[in-house]
């Protein structure tokens, strides 16, 4: 089970990390970035097997991220010393991690969208969606026909609220809350990449 009011948790940490961002003129430093990151960790193990390749992933990324966090202080840097390094698209990079951990971010923004827009108690169809808008396009053959198979497996709406100690009307609120302050943040290290015409596609 998550933590005790887990969406509270990623709720509050990315409207503080939105409103860095949103603000103007201030690089966003790895240390917060990567503790609201975190947050999300839990949330992918109460989604069970479908999702376990990505909890196995993100969490392995962020929590490098976390350590770089001790010698790099901005995400803007992160890029930039890989950049000087030529490594940036090399496995296990700083960059190459904190693009799949966007990824992760964009990720369950879109699956929240989809859990808000959905009719029912199953999540198939939600996380069917988000996963083939956000991740499938850069996974084999084999890891989509493995996450299709674990779209069966996945908890009902009502199991993964209760969970996550949620009702439908407070999860709603935080759901959208999580949507409207990832965004801006996803858009950042997007901008960051694409600032120095690496994109943000591989």
């Amino acid at each position: 089970m998550a933590d005790e009011k887990q969406l509270t948790k990623i709720e509050e940490a990315f409207k503080e990390l939105a409103a860095t961002v949103t603000s103007g003129g201030v690089d966003v430093e790895v240390a917060p970035f990567s503790h609201a990151c975190s947050q999300i960790s839990p949330l992918f193990g109460c989604l069970g097997i479908a999702f376990k390749f990505a909890e196995m992933d993100y969490v392995y990324k962020v929590n490098d991220l976390a350590a770089a966090s001790n010698s790099i202080a901005t995400l803007e840097a992160l890029i930039d010393r890989d950049v000087e390094a030529n490594r940036v698209r090399n496995a296990g990079s700083h960059s190459r991690n904190l693009l799949r951990v966007k990824r992760g971010l964009h990720l369950v923004k879109a699956l929240f969208e989809q859990i808000l827009v959905s009719e029912g108690n199953s999540l198939k169809d939600p996380a069917s969606k988000a996963y083939a808008e956000v991740c499938a396009p850069h996974h084999s053959w084999a890891i989509r026909q493995a996450v299709a198979a674990g779209m069966y497996c996945l908890p009902t709406k009502e199991q993964l609220l209760k969970k996550l100690n949620e009702d439908n009307a407070s999860a709603k609120i935080k759901m959208q809350n999580f949507i409207a302050a990832s965004a801006p943040v996803i858009l950042y290290v997007e901008k960051l990449f694409n600032s120095r015409k690496l994109g943000v596609d591989w």
